[in-house]
């Protein structure tokens, strides 16, 4: 594993832990030999996730939308930031840079990003691992939900057991390190 995609929010949230627990994040991936991949932001939780990684000497994989550099939304001093067409390119791009995602607190976007990178792995479209970094008990009623979707067969218990919420990193890490890709779903009549 070389790379992470951190999906975050352009804002920092109303809680101070939101941007603590954002750049602790990223001197873990620099001390565990990983690169962030992120959404090329210098807003919020992307700006605060995108510095702690370059002031820990770590490489960052900025890739941002045409339409948001244009409203000067992106952060041009990153190791490498791509300019892509619209965010449907960004996200798939995302995914094929990174090895793999991790969702911290945000809003839709970030929420968007992740369940359809998990959705992709339930299709076989992504062998990456998706988590959930559930600080402060974040995510909570989105583990709940996906646990209903299981209890209501729409989602199978293996695929569901192939997502973690979690606030450890140790956990996290052992996770990621260990993942292998839910089985391809199949369809019966």
């Amino acid at each position: 594993m070389k790379r992470i995609a951190v999906y975050c929010g352009a804002s920092t949230g109303n809680d101070r832990i939101f941007e603590n627990i954002t750049a602790d994040l990223g001197y873990w991936l620099v001390d565990n030999q990983y690169e962030l991949v992120y959404g090329g932001g210098k807003f919020g939780l992307m700006g605060v996730i995108a510095e702690s990684v370059m002031e820990h000497g770590g490489t960052v994989w900025g890739v941002i939308p045409e339409e948001l550099r244009n409203r000067e939304a992106a952060f041009n001093e990153v190791t490498h930031l791509k300019v892509v067409a619209n965010m449907s390119i960004r996200k798939r791009t995302m995914l094929e840079m990174a090895d793999g995602c991790i969702a911290l607190p945000g809003g839709p976007g970030t929420l968007e990003e992740i369940a359809e990178a998990f959705s992709w792995a339930v299709i076989g479209d992504n062998h990456n691992p998706c988590v959930f970094y559930n600080v402060d008990h974040y995510y909570d009623p989105l583990r709940d939900m996906f646990d209903e979707m299981a209890n209501r067969a729409f989602l199978a218990q293996e695929s569901r057991d192939k997502l973690l919420f979690s606030d450890s990193l140790t956990e996290i890490k052992h996770f990621m390190e260990n993942y292998e890709p839910p089985k391809i779903r199949t369809y019966h009549k």
